[in-house]
């Protein structure tokens, strides 16, 4: 499926974002100026189901799939978060970009021992409001709040549920494809110490935004940016 995507700037270098479950390109509202800033021409896709990009099935593999069908190979960087860290990592052996960040990842949809229930997803969304969007999410600016009250408006429900069946498909990488670096929430729900120090061992930089809730580009900007030194 081709995706809907969003651009920013003009660059010599292409930058490749990837957003997570529940929202779309428009996450990345501060992260693609920023990178344009820095010389590059970020793209960044609506997975299926998300923003303006067509519905259908929704597995991990045609995440990957649409990824390859809708962007360049041979980007300089691309950045996936949460979801979007899972659907990279299934794609980027074919789009082979340079470097490859993966920001609080959903390798694993949960870590081991805990339960996974996709319906509070659909909850939440469904009678989201300003109020509980802001309140759960403290440290986001006001325009973020809004986008994700935007986002939670075109978003297929049926992306979470079909995540419940994939629960015990979930495993870290064996290997990075190209240099990678996992960016985690301190702490992160999703990766825990156990599984940071595997990916290390498999030859993954690991770097904590410390205090930075999952979403981690809305929750401390400055700190997602700068543990990215180095990488961007």
């Amino acid at each position: 499926m081709k995706l809907n995507t969003r651009e920013w700037g003009g660059g010599d270098r292409v930058a490749l974002l990837v957003h997570g479950i529940m929202s779309d390109s428009r996450t990345w509202r501060r992260v693609g100026p920023a990178l344009a800033e820095r010389g590059y021409r970020v793209i960044a896709v609506d997975l299926r189901g998300h923003g303006a990009s067509g519905r259908g099935e929704y597995t991990p593999a045609l995440y990957a799939d649409d990824l390859v069908e809708t962007l360049p190979q041979g980007a300089e960087l691309a950045i996936g978060h949460s979801l979007g860290g899972l659907t990279l990592s299934r794609a980027v052996d074919r789009l082979r970009p340079r470097r490859a960040v993966y920001s609080d990842p959903a390798f694993r949809f949960v870590r081991p021992g805990q339960g996974f229930d996709p319906a509070v997803f659909v909850q939440f969304a469904a009678q989201a409001t300003h109020d509980t969007v802001a309140a759960v999410n403290p440290r986001w600016e006001e325009a973020d709040v809004q986008v994700e009250l935007e986002t939670l408006a075109v978003w297929d429900s049926a992306t979470a549920l079909a995540l419940s069946g994939l629960v015990d498909e979930a495993t870290l990488p064996d290997k990075p494809v190209v240099p990678s670096l996992v960016q985690l929430a301190g702490p992160s729900f999703l990766i825990g110490p156990e599984d940071a120090e595997t990916l290390r061992e498999r030859g993954f930089e690991v770097r904590t935004v410390a205090g930075a809730g999952h979403t981690i580009h809305r929750d401390d900007f400055d700190g997602f940016i700068t543990s990215l030194e180095g990488w961007i």
